[in-house]
């Protein structure tokens, strides 16, 4: 009887539906924090080995790698500069007079302009998967080279569970001015929330060669003439294998001096700076776009980013930017 109780038992366990699994995981390892959709890699948060956090690598639809892999990796055809272009990552070119946005190796054999500083991991604030989206929430310190802290940051990220033709995230950092000082984010081109993209989908490339890509914002500027200006978003899209992948980068409406200045260049930078003004716009006096932060308070941008098939028009970056302002997926 008992034998029959445990066969019966275990034939009933069997027909029991899986357990379900999340369709965002959010996993923390030791280095880093990765981050998994339908159990396929999205990206992971590293916080070992780097002057800066940053979030690589960003994997597309079609599983396409739509950020360059240099300096975190070799591959072919990649060029080498602009060692601190690590993916995707938040930093700023002056911090109280510190470079948090460059490297030692930024510079080459020339010194660098400011005291260079490193924007170290704290701890994990939030990991935590589900059915519909995950979120990552992570602190970190920015350290001067003397050992001051003037700000901390908690970066965040909401991935969504979307169709594989597609990938959907929010990007927010909430900065805070720490150590009982002000502090100013001064005006440079040097900035702040910044991707550095496939190396097929450069508008130029190597060398000043004809590239295969495209750059678009929400104004109607195109290419070089997006560089410097304030736009809703921003668009760049090229071959990946053959095939046309874009990455439509959006500021958020409520986001401080909306809409944003674009650090954006053919040679496949990409970056949203709310703290520049004059090196953009030579008819801003020196030192417009400088931004300070009252000690102990804080203030959050926000971010969208869609990585998807074809250019702008076809992914329908304008309607996608028009339910990100409305606060919708």
């Amino acid at each position: 009887m008992v034998s029959l109780i445990r066969s019966t038992a275990a034939a009933a366990f069997l027909l029991l539906p899986p357990l379900a699994r999340a369709a965002v995981d959010v996993k923390e390892m030791p280095d880093r924090v990765r981050i998994e959709i339908d159990g396929q890699l999205f990206t992971e948060l590293r916080f070992a080995g780097a002057p800066h956090v940053y979030y690589w690598p960003l994997i597309g639809p079609d599983g396409v790698k739509m950020t360059r892999a240099f300096p975190m990796a070799e591959e072919p055809g990649e060029e080498r500069d602009h060692v601190h272009h690590r993916s995707m990552w938040f930093s700023h070119g002056q911090v109280n007079g510190v470079d948090f946005w460059g490297e030692d190796g930024s510079y080459g054999s020339k010194a660098p302009p400011h005291p260079i500083g490193k924007i170290v991991h704290d701890k994990i604030v939030e990991a935590k998967g589900g059915a519909e989206s995950g979120v990552l929430r992570a602190s970190q310190k920015w350290v001067a080279p003397d050992g001051a802290v003037p700000v901390t940051s908690v970066q965040m990220l909401r991935v969504y569970q979307r169709p594989a033709t597609e990938r959907l995230f929010d990007f927010e950092v909430t900065l805070t001015a720490a150590g009982g000082k002000d502090v100013l984010f001064g005006d440079t081109k040097e900035g702040s929330a910044g991707l550095r993209i496939a190396e097929s989908m450069r508008a130029q490339g190597a060398k000043n060669t004809p590239g295969a890509g495209h750059i678009a914002n929400s104004e109607g500027d195109v290419d070089k003439a997006v560089w410097g200006k304030r736009a809703k978003w921003v668009d760049m899209s090229g071959p990946i294998g053959g095939k046309v992948y874009g990455i439509a980068f959006m500021d958020h409406p409520g986001n401080p001096r909306h809409p944003t200045r674009w650090h954006a260049r053919d040679y496949g930078l990409f970056a949203a700076n709310p703290f520049c003004e004059s090196e953009m716009d030579k008819a801003q006096p020196k030192g417009a776009g400088d931004f300070t932060l009252k000690a102990g308070q804080s203030v959050t941008f926000k971010y969208r980013l869609l990585l998807h098939g074809g250019d702008a028009a076809a992914a329908q970056v304008a309607e996608r930017y028009a339910a990100f302002e409305q606060g919708q997926p």
